[in-house]
């Protein structure tokens, strides 16, 4: 049996952060006694997320070695879903997965944690979910006899949107046996295609391989590692506590707390979480989380792997034109720069309103047969339906910004054409990005929606939409932003041009053709805009000291995801749960920039 010094494992706990079990309801045992999770009967409803989570009095458990094989199961929700097929995919159905787990101590570590697991042998209806397994905890109740608890954050997610559900998972376990999987998803993002706001349990027949996880050392060294590698995460009433009474008051806002999955600050380094609540109490495993942030990807996919490009073979990567690497497209496409598609500049479109002053920067995306084109499965199958969609704007690119999903599709699909163009035909950007940047600041898994091609193998990695992140990446890569590129001495993005997408150096004014006066001016009688770059919106925020004019780089995705940058160093996320707009106005409140006020009375700008 693996072994370690209980410091590590303290360190590592610390690292994990879950919600201590003290005022939530009762001991798994009393929520969950064994006779339930083991009569193969029907989950009636939820219980309180403490059943998932050890109580203080929980002793150690058993360590456990082996493959979880999962059946479909069917899972109730509510409300009933009216339209649960989508594609052919049942979303009333929990997907038939295999999880190889394996204990550190008093965690409980799936192998592919991090990863979009796919349903492994579909009933005759395949689910609509792959799943996405985090580390959890693994204990024993003395009212639980023989046995022993095993418990995990579970996302259900979706490859045809970025949709997740935030869930839990646990069973019991023996000398080789285990109980059924009691499940339970009580919190989500914002739906698109699939409608409404639900949450769904239920419960799945398993069976216990025991052994058959490779090079278990090495594995869990890896996972100490990965844990060792967070950012230091601390409650938010720390952080309430060591500021003046009222500092914070807002934040989170104009988002209203009740659309809110979860919201974080950064400060000098310290990731400080809020709980996430849940109708079955706050989630247990905040840091685990991942949420389905829609457009922030705009703000992570193109952008590092454009300055990482530009950092490795030169700033010109920057200027080469999508229509040289992706065929078929308008001629128009061939005056298309990459720096201009990433603008939402591309002069491409050819629906709404061609005024341009003012210019609606919204104007024209969800055009067309825009659900045909988000819907469809392959690449192939995309570059046709944007080749019917979107037709060429009478302005030239690089000069009006217009927000396009397509555009940035198209991008991400021209951008790994260059990278295997130098680099292979195996070459894959978003495995390049792991590879090169993510990994080296600490994110070891980065699952994101890609295409699904014939066969059923992933393809493309979408770079408009579909990245899944915890709050510690989106922590990280806003850092990486801040301090232009540099990670421990070492230069991962070309830094100018970081240091000019930090400055909004260059951006399109949103309500307008041209380029904006420099991003920080002393005007006060000015009314400045929203500006837009290279996936970042910027908004305008006159500091409550000298009145000096701020343009806040925010990373902005549907459901109201947010996450800013702020001069003062600080970060701060909010991950939301709001419907598409217009709906999404019912989740605002009327406050105004209510967390850029609370950021700047941490750290005056």
């Amino acid at each position: 049996m693996y072994s370690f010094r209980p410091k590590v494992l303290s360190l590592m706990l610390s690292a994990l952060i879950f919600l201590p079990s003290a005022g939530l309801a009762g001991p798994a045992a009393d929520l969950l006694p064994v006779r339930v999770l083991l009569e193969h009967g029907e989950a009636v409803a939820p219980v309180a997320n403490a059943a998932f989570l050890p109580p203080p009095d929980a002793k150690p458990a058993a360590p456990l070695v082996g493959t979880l094989d999962v059946l479909q199961a069917v899972l109730a929700t509510q409300p009933a879903l009216s339209q649960p097929v989508v594609g052919g995919r049942d979303a009333r159905l929990f997907p038939a997965i295999a999880l190889k787990l394996f204990t550190v101590g008093e965690l409980l570590v799936p192998v592919a944690r991090g990863q979009m697991i796919r349903e492994a042998v579909p009933g005759p209806v395949p689910s609509y979910w792959r799943v996405i397994a985090q580390f959890g905890r693994v204990w024993h109740e003395q009212a639980d006899g023989d046995w022993n608890r095993a418990a995990l954050p579970l996302m259900l997610v979706n490859d045809t949107e970025n949709h997740a559900h935030q869930g839990l998972a646990t069973f019991l376990y023996k000398e080789g046996a285990v109980s059924d999987l009691r499940l339970q998803f009580v919190q989500q993002s914002g739906p698109y295609l699939l409608k409404p706001h639900f949450i769904a349990w239920g419960s799945a027949r398993t069976r216990w391989v025991p052994g058959g996880v490779e090079q278990l050392q090495t594995q869990r060294l890896a996972a100490r590692r990965e844990l060792a590698e967070r950012l230091p995460a601390r409650p938010w009433d720390e952080l309430v506590g060591s500021l003046p009474a009222g500092t914070l008051d807002g934040f989170g806002g104009p988002l209203r707390p009740e659309w809110r999955v979860a919201a974080a600050l950064v400060r000098d380094g310290v990731l400080y979480y809020q709980p996430s609540s849940t109708p079955y109490g706050p989630y247990p495993y905040p840091l685990e989380m991942r949420f389905g942030v829609r457009s922030v990807m705009k703000s992570i996919g193109a952008p590092l792997a454009l300055l990482r490009l530009a950092e490795v073979y030169g700033p010109w990567v920057l200027a080469l034109h999508v229509g040289d690497y992706v065929p078929g497209l308008d001629p128009k496409y061939h005056r298309v720069r990459f720096v201009d598609a990433a603008g939402m500049a591309s002069g491409m479109g050819g629906a709404g309103s061609l005024r341009t002053h003012p210019n609606d920067f919204w104007d024209g995306n969800l055009s067309g047969e825009y659900d045909k084109w988000y819907t469809a499965p392959s690449n192939a199958q995309k570059l046709a339906q944007i080749a019917v969609d979107v037709k060429p704007y009478p302005w030239e690119p690089g000069t009006v910004a217009r927000y396009s999903d397509r555009d940035y599709y198209l991008l991400g699909v021209a951008v790994d054409a260059f990278l295997k163009s130098v680099r292979g035909p195996e070459a894959d950007v978003w495995e390049m990005l792991q590879r090169e940047v993510l990994q080296p600041i600490g994110i070891a898994h980065a699952p994101a929606v890609r295409t699904r091609e014939p066969g059923g193998g992933d393809g493309r990695v979408w770079f408009n939409a579909g990245y899944y992140p915890t709050l510690d990446d989106l922590a990280k890569i806003a850092r990486l932003y801040q301090r232009l590129g540099e990670h421990r001495g070492r230069q991962l993005l070309h830094r100018q041009l970081t240091a000019d997408l930090m400055s909004a150096r260059g951006a399109l004014a949103k309500d307008g053709a041209s380029s904006p006066a420099p991003a920080s001016s002393s005007a006060a009688d000015a009314e400045p805009g929203e500006l837009y770059m290279l996936g970042f919106h910027y908004t305008p925020y006159r500091s409550t000291l000298d009145h000096r004019l701020h343009y806040v780089p925010r990373m902005n995705g549907a459901g109201e995801n947010e996450v800013m940058l702020y001069p003062n160093g600080l970060v701060s996320i909010v991950a939301g749960k709001a419907r598409s707009w217009p709906e999404a106005a019912e989740a605002l409140s009327d406050e105004g920039p209510a967390t850029i006020r609370a950021a700047e009375r941490v750290a005056p700008f």
